[in-house]
């Protein structure tokens, strides 16, 4: 099906708004934050019984011994202190149990005695225990780290991990579950610079059964020439004197390195297409078969500029259609101060739908896939318009209490400390959001009594999603800037679930862009297989489904990379099945 016609061909009726941005320095100077928006959704009431959804952080007793650093705690000067850094969860070692990386970042100087700090890798224990392994499996290096993402890029069965930093990003290949080694300039990765990589994410783009690397990338900074706070219009806000940008500051673009196979990566992004869009902020990145076609595209959030849809020309090239597709803007026109991005299918039309978090004195975005790569935002519709003084980061589609549809949970923090100085209704630390599904095409917040791990504020920046004891029901990995991180124990009642670990064979190992239509009790759902996601994070690349009251569901049909498609099940509830490509039945 193709996604968008090569003219301007909008839809009959259809406006096209080109508006000016929306971001922090722009659309917040003295405007009040207004705590709940006049605009609720009449779709947004339900009589279906409020399901008893409870959140515990369990981080400590975990043995998650952390602690995020980005340069000065409160004193922030400079913008690249203050985006924070994102979570991995992948099972390094293949041992069945996922694990936990959280990226740090650092200060500008140590005190005395003091050591640098570093990421930190733990092992997944069992029973929501964990280890430090970080010395032991070599991942021990310093610097300005931003996210990760994995993939099997070589495609000996264990994952290998991206961490993009301010400075040259660092490609680390799993050496058999054993320990990591960086491989950056031998896989042709530069290694100097101080290009700044924010989200990332493996995809196999040509289909070809090896997975290239898609980055974002944030701001030109040059900290030697970066205004101090306060010193231009856009270092205020609200008649603070802040850390200037995003902007003021000269932008970046997106890269595309294309693997060759032979363990080596090439820059192609002119030629490939995702270097047209140049001078933007992007931060999350989010892979997703947009118009159902089979090819795998890219969106990527961008601050304060128009967000970014890639199109998938067949493996040839991308073709940047952000703003014909109707992801790239709000349904006003105006930029957005975009963050962290999630997809699914939430009202079960069969199409992958978008949700973005933004900037405070905005709401998140939720794009509804209608069909040929063209998407509406209905925020507002669906119940998301009613909180404008949250900012959100890190966010994911999860079905926390397992009815088969898709629910919503974001983290947010405002982005300067000193905004506690104006006592308003967006604090510097905030609270968790859960929005509840209620399958009308809408959304509830339910956050308020969801447990401490909800309501708790935080510094929250990025955050990461998956079963961390399969036991069915979703943990939540948040990396709180400047702090301890979280660890959310869902304790919700459980319900039926299944778990589809996909293995590919002709495509890719990792089966990242495999998409899963799975069968139960008369209902459809899909989902894919995807790297990267949220803010600067990797969530489990393990697909979870609700069942509701199914005890199993009877068919899940895979479309595979390399093209193949084929059937498999029925498959019991409750259970973690690994689907093989080539296994199944063909279709």
């Amino acid at each position: 099906m193709a996604f968008l016609p090569r003219a301007l061909a909008f839809p009959v009726g259809c406006t096209v708004l080109i508006g000016l941005a929306v971001g922090p320095s722009a659309r917040s100077q003295g405007v009040a934050s207004l705590g709940r928006s006049p605009r609720s959704s009449p779709l947004a009431e339900t009589d279906l019984p409020r399901p008893a959804i409870q959140f515990e952080d369990i981080a400590e007793s975990a043995g998650l011994d952390f602690r995020h650093v980005a340069g000065e705690p409160t004193g922030k000067r400079y913008i690249l202190e203050v985006t924070g850094s994102g979570v991995a969860l992948f099972d390094f070692d293949v041992d069945g149990l996922t694990d936990i990386l959280l990226v740090n970042a650092r200060p500008w100087i140590l005190s005395e005695g003091e050591q640098w700090p570093t990421s930190r890798l733990f092992r997944n224990l069992g029973s929501l225990r964990f280890e430090d392994v970080t010395e032991a499996v070599g991942l021990a290096s310093t610097g300005w780290g931003q996210g990760a993402c994995v993939g099997d890029y070589d495609n000996d069965g264990f994952d290998d991990l991206l961490v993009t930093r301010y400075g040259p990003d660092l490609l680390y290949r799993n050496d058999g579950g054993k320990r990591f080694r960086e491989v950056t300039a031998e896989a042709g990765l530069p290694t100097s610079g101080r290009r700044w990589g924010t989200g990332c994410a493996f995809i196999d783009y040509d289909r070809d059964g090896n997975l290239d690397l898609v980055v974002a990338n944030y701001v030109d900074l040059d900290l030697d020439r970066t205004p101090e706070p306060g010193q231009s219009n856009f270092c205020r806000y609200k008649g603070l004197a802040v850390l200037c940008g995003p902007r003021g500051l000269p932008g970046e673009s997106t890269i595309l390195y294309r693997n060759s196979g032979s363990g080596r990566f090439e820059d192609i992004s002119v030629t490939g297409g995702v270097g047209s869009a140049v001078d933007r902020y992007g931060l999350g990145v989010l892979t997703l078969d947009a118009d159902g076609d089979g090819w795998t595209d890219v969106y990527v959030a961008a601050d304060s500029t128009p967000s970014m849809l890639f199109r998938n020309d067949g493996g040839e090239r991308f073709e940047e259609v952000g703003l014909l597709s109707g992801t790239a803007l709000n349904e006003n026109g105006q930029e957005q101060a975009g963050m962290g991005v999630s997809a699914a299918d939430f009202n079960r039309d069969g199409r992958l739908d978008i949700v973005k978090t933004n900037f405070s004195d905005d709401v998140p975005s939720l794009y509804r896939n209608d069909g040929r790569g063209f998407f509406t935002d209905v925020s507002y519709r669906a119940g998301l318009g009613v909180h404008t003084n949250y900012l959100g980061w890190g966010v994911g589609f999860i079905d926390i209490d397992h009815d088969g549809w898709k629910d919503i949970f974001m983290v947010n923090s405002h982005v300067y400390p000193s905004i506690d100085q104006l006592e308003s209704a967006s604090p510097y630390r905030q609270s968790k959001l859960v929005y509840w599904n209620i399958r009308n095409g809408a959304f509830i917040d339910v956050s308020e009594g969801s447990g401490p791990g909800v309501s708790s504020p935080s510094s929250a920046r990025g955050a990461a999603f998956g079963d961390l004891n399969n036991d069915g029901s979703l943990e939540i990995v948040v990396n709180n800037l400047d702090a301890a991180p979280n660890l959310l124990r869902n304790t919700s009642p459980p319900g039926n679930w299944l778990l589809l670990d996909l293995m590919g064979t002709t495509s890719n190992r990792s089966a990242v862009g495999a998409q899963v239509e799975l069968e139960a009790g008369g209902a459809t759902q899909i989902d894919e297989v995807r790297s990267g996601g949220s803010y600067l994070s990797q969530n489990d690349s393990r697909l979870h489904f609700g069942l509701g009251e199914e005890t199993q569901a009877t068919r899940a049909r895979v479309r595979w990379p390399s093209g193949l498609q084929e059937s498999f099940g029925p498959l019991q509830a409750g259970t973690v099945a690994i689907l093989t490509e080539g296994e199944g039945v063909s279709e």
